[in-house]
């Protein structure tokens, strides 16, 4: 009998999987126990066996698509096995319906009218800006009745950047006005019609309104919109003090800005002696006198004009950086962060690691030692070991400690376990080994699951301090900063030292400030005498 194969959870926070990799195609004969294919969590890619056997009848995933947790990726069963009722069982056979009946094409019965042979153009509110929702009409230059052109300004709008002025790009007359002068619509909204005296705008209305106009035509074609977008915002930019004063049509405003042409010496042909296009295009500069003629002889320094070029490229965000982006703003917006700092002399922590490192097996870096200190200090303020649970505050008796990685695609935070048991060296080589798997990848879900607290350390990069958002359920995280040489006092004279500041980000629904303080000063302690974690 066919069964479905359905893409797995593979870690606590997964939600969605990539495909990465399919290693049978359709036809093949698959044991339980084979790896079908590569799944892309939220923090590896990792191996997908099968636990049935038989032959693979169906593939519904592509590579490097992503589906949901329980979804249906593949169906295997007897060669030559009618897998149908699988699909239909699974939701996939009425999904596709679904999907063809939304691509059908509309038909009469639906479509609630046919806008196409009407002689009238919808004219909508244009965005203006790349944060614009709505814009609010400051005033309109036409009343309806009017006679309009394809370049007259039809109205001032208020965006949320400045006053611009709103160009139909239609001839005709001006048969409605949507938006009274002082109010607002939104982005796209019909604000006006344009055409044919005499025109019955209502079927444009009703189609407007419902969504159904099978042929509209485009009140802002792009190049326009564009030019629109552009176009200086009224009574804030001109080509001269003059031209603000000066009735002129945005692209006219544009193109003698872009010629040095000052609007004043223009003469208008449109209705009321305002420049369009066309007058810019034809004008051409009076004789000068004889001192304009010796002025312009005289030397001019020239500023070279630079243009730039607005690039950026855009790619698909990984499974990674998608769990990453949606567990740390939910960590940020759900728990009410407060931070403290403190700074560390490590002169007796690094003359110390310099000891331990002539007779340990593995060499022992400060992020060791801080770990270890850390998971100590834990021990003797449990308070701080402590996570949020809804209407409980769970206390951890035992110490594990997550140690943020930076990896290609994102962060990874692998759990160092039942740290304060542990000996400097037994740290190192558990840390050194899950930074080679971290890169490689190959990190399972028991690696990174379980920490009662985290380390985040910057230091290697030149960090002097900096604040972490807390990495959900845990109740506090640390943030370690570089080892600095810094003038200190010591026994009342100004001596050099070393000085290393760490800064505590703790969740205050489940620790003070108070706590924290204290958990920080025995931190200091154990981090200035480290002979005491060798106890």
């Amino acid at each position: 009998m066919a069964e479905a194969i359905k893409m797995p959870k593979m870690s606590d926070t997964m939600t969605e999987g990539v495909l990465a990799k399919w290693h049978k195609k359709v036809g093949d004969k698959i044991k339980a126990g084979d790896v079908v294919a590569e799944i892309e969590t939220d923090k590896a890619t990792m191996d997908f066996e099968s636990f049935q056997e038989g032959t693979l009848l169906y593939i519904g995933v592509e590579e490097g698509n992503a589906v949901p947790v329980d979804a249906l990726i593949a169906i295997i069963g007897e060669a030559g096995e009618d897998y149908k009722s699988v699909l239909e069982g699974s939701g996939t056979a009425k999904a596709e319906e679904q999907k063809e009946e939304a691509a059908a094409p509309v038909t009469a019965e639906d479509e609630d009218v046919d806008v196409s042979d009407i002689p009238a153009a919808v004219i909508r509110m244009p965005l203006l800006s790349d944060t614009m929702t709505e814009g609010v009409i400051n005033k309109w230059n036409f009343k309806v009745g009017d006679k309009v052109k394809a370049d007259d300004s039809l109205a001032d709008v208020e965006t949320d950047k400045a006053t611009m002025e709103v160009v139909g790009y239609e001839e005709g007359t001006l048969l409605y006005i949507g938006v009274e002068e002082g109010k607002a619509a939104q982005v796209n909204d019909i604000i006006a019609i344009v055409g044919k005296e005499g025109t019955d705008i209502q079927p444009l209305l009703k189609a407007g309104k419902g969504g159904a106009a099978k042929k509209e035509k485009s009140a802002e074609p792009a190049q326009a919109a564009a030019e629109a977008t552009t176009s200086a915002p009224v009574k804030e930019e001109a080509s001269s003090s003059d031209d603000s004063r000066v009735k002129a049509s945005p692209l006219a405003k544009k193109l003698a800005q872009e010629k040095g042409i000052s609007l004043s010496e223009i003469k208008g042909s449109a209705e009321g002696g305002r420049i369009v296009k066309k007058d810019v295009e034809d004008y051409k500069p009076a004789a000068k006198s004889e001192g304009a003629s010796k002025e312009a002889s005289a030397p001019q320094v020239v500023i070279p004009t630079f243009v730039g070029e607005e690039k950026f490229t855009e790619k698909p965000m990984s499974q990674m950086r998608k769990v990453i982006a949606k567990r740390l703003g939910e960590s940020l917006f759900t728990a009410p962060h407060f931070y403290l700092t403190i700074s560390i002399d490590m002169d007796g922590a690094m003359a110390a690691r310099t000891q331990i490192n002539t007779v340990a097996p593995v060499k022992v870096s400060f992020n060791d030692i801080v770990i270890k200190a850390v998971a100590v200090a834990l021990k003797q303020h449990p308070a701080v070991n402590s996570s949020f649970r809804g209407d409980k505050i769970r206390f951890n008796e035992h110490t594990n400690i997550g140690v943020a990685m930076a990896v290609e695609d994102g962060l990874l935070v692998p759990v160092v376990r039942f740290a304060d048991g542990k000996s400097l060296s037994q740290i190192s080589a558990e840390v050194k080994d899950y930074a080679q798997k971290a890169k490689a990848k190959k990190l399972q879900p028991s690696d990174w699951e379980g920490s009662t607290f985290t380390v985040s350390n910057l230091g290697m990069f030149g960090i002097d301090e900096f604040t972490s958002i807390i990495n959900s359920p845990d109740g506090a995280i640390l943030s370690v900063g570089a080892i600095q040489q810094v003038p200190v006092v010591k026994n009342g004279a100004v001596v050099p030292g070393n000085v290393m500041k760490l800064t505590l980000g703790c969740d205050h629904r489940v620790i003070d400030g108070a706590t924290g303080a204290a958990f920080l000063q025995t931190l200091k302690g154990l981090l200035e005498a480290p002979i005491r974690l060798l106890a």
